[in-house]
């Protein structure tokens, strides 16, 4: 009788570690945006690099605190001023079977430029690589016009797509699934616009096999919708906790949360360079004979107008880091000693007076409605505090995908936008939204407000040719400095970025907020 309940207790116990290892073969995943493409290099947008980088790798990776480790590089180094050299992985195969070389580098470098029609390029990521010499199939090299020390960052940014797979397809035809061939941790499947993308095993991949044979991605950026899923175990784990459900994820037992700060920052690019802005007016609704946002001490009201330790505490829930820096410390580039703008409505109302609106004026403010951590609920927070500055301000919200195109366009006249520093340092925001715009140079491709200052743009190209990180990184502080004194974008907080998976699942949060499949680990 022993015997037969000690052998019926052994097959109860392979059962159940049977279910476990056969439920720890897929994956399904919450996510909290949108994702607009499959085309690893049409726009520089959270959601889709996401997705990327399950399919594809870049030469050089991030680690959970956006530190440089290699990729489909080994290594790389610097072998003059101006000529960067990276040893690439050999044996490396893409989803098709086929090696990858220094060929599909050189060819998907190319390809970023040549992307029709993109709202976000990331040119500014490749515009200082002036040729390349591929020495061997597993060594490349590139040069630059200047000394540029941040080539390992940048390559951090750019997906490795198959010459062969991806040649002479479009944006739309990556979309449809052609091209979506990467040496990536897991092959796609297919894409269902606003509704999921599903993915499988790499069990060839160069990393490790990852855990899971299946992937799920659900596109859920409706957060009742996001947390429902993982209650009812529809989906293992997701991103970005609403806040209202903090407590209730917390005290539930069969949950886990993890959190880390993010390198993101929410903030507000401002119409500073045009004579006339579309959405500002007066209190009557007519045309104001000058656009208002040119003054600085217009801006100034603005941000001393803006609550941001109650925008944490009632909005964020505590999640959010209220700031006026680019990247949260200690990350390369931050600045200790630019503080928030502390919250002064009288201040705001004295400047407005000054700069000739002692009445106040009109406006309309623009965001995305699901894309960011309670982005709507931002929205609504800062026409509220302006509102009682003098500033009558409406607002306008709509879903990422649309917002970004109409944004792109400067139809806007004071719009919300997050950036991650994606090279693990703060010249990635500086460079895209602070800076002179410029095509040619790939510089300012995100400069919504065209805030321009000759001074910021000689600091940044000096810190962009400096070798040395501590003179690199002062450069880089002066520029912030300046442009952020002058408002050229008007800073609210650095996301703290949360992820809740269901008992048995483990995530290891990342600075840089990326919710990779691979990194999930069944427990």
């Amino acid at each position: 009788m022993n015997t037969l309940k000690a052998l019926r207790r052994t097959l109860f116990a392979l059962l159940v570690a049977t279910a476990i290892g056969a439920g720890a073969q897929e994956l399904k995943i919450g996510m909290g945006a949108d994702v607009t493409s499959m085309d690893p290099h049409f726009v520089n947008l959270f959601p889709n690099n996401n997705i990327a980088l399950h399919v594809f790798d870049s030469l050089v990776l991030l680690d959970a605190d956006s530190r440089l480790i290699p990729g489909l590089a080994l290594s790389w180094k610097a072998l003059d001023d101006t000529t960067w050299e990276f040893k690439l992985r050999r044996g490396v195969k893409f989803h098709d079977g086929s090696d990858f070389t220094a060929e599909d580098v050189a060819y998907s470098i190319d390809r970023v430029a040549e992307v029709k029609n993109s709202p976000g390029p990331f040119t500014v990521y490749t515009k200082a690589i002036v040729s390349k010499q591929i020495v061997d199939p597993y060594t490349i090299r590139f040069k630059t016009a200047a000394p540029y020390p941040l080539i390992p960052n940048d390559m951090s940014t750019i997906y490795i797509v198959s010459k062969k797979a991806a040649t002479g397809l479009s944006t739309e035809d990556f979309n449809a699934g052609k091209g979506m061939v990467g040496t990536g941790p897991f092959k796609f499947v297919s894409f269902k616009r606003g509704d999921r993308v599903d993915l499988a095993r790499n069990d060839a991949y160069w990393g490790g096999k990852p855990a899971w044979e299946k992937v799920s991605v659900r596109i859920l950026a409706n957060d009742p919708t996001r947390i429902a899923a993982l209650l009812s175990g529809d989906v293992q784990a997701i991103e970005n906790v609403p806040t209202p459900d903090l407590a209730k994820i917390r005290a539930n037992k069969d949950l886990q949360m993890s959190e880390k700060v993010s390198h993101r920052i929410i903030f507000f690019h401002v119409d500073q360079t045009r004579d006339q802005t579309p959405f500002v007016t007066d209190k009557a609704g007519k045309p104001l004979a000058k656009n208002p946002l040119k003054d600085l001490r217009v801006r100034e009201a603005i941000s001393k107008a803006i609550n941001r330790q109650a925008i944490k505490d009632r909005v964020m829930e505590g999640l959010s880091v209220p700031t006026k820096n680019l990247v949260p410390n200690p990350m390369f580039g931050h600045v200790p000693d630019l503080k928030p703008d502390a919250f002064d409505l009288e201040g705001a109302k004295k400047l407005l007076a000054e700069a000739g609106y002692p009445e106040g004026f009109a406006m309309t403010i623009h965001g995305p409605n699901n894309r960011y951590v309670n982005d709507d609920q931002i929205l609504q927070a800062v026409a509220q505090m302006l509102t009682r500055a003098g500033i009558q301000t409406k607002v306008e919200a709509m879903p990422m995908n649309v917002y970004l195109g109409r944004a792109s366009k400067l139809e806007f006249s004071f719009a919300m936008l997050g950036w991650g520093a994606s090279t693990g340092e703060a010249s990635s925001p500086l460079r895209s939204h602070l800076v002179t715009f410029s095509p040619a140079k790939g510089m300012g491709t995100f400069a919504w407000g065209r805030y321009s200052n000759p001074k910021v743009d000689q600091l940044l190209e000096q810190a962009l040719a400096t070798v040395d990180d501590a003179k690199r990184e002062k450069l880089l502080q002066d520029g912030i400095r300046v442009a952020m004194n002058e408002q050229g974008i008007i800073a609210i907080h650095h996301q703290i970025s949360t992820w809740a998976t269901r008992k048995g699942v483990s995530y290891t949060p990342r600075t840089d907020e990326y919710t990779l499949a691979h990194q999930f680990r069944p427990q």
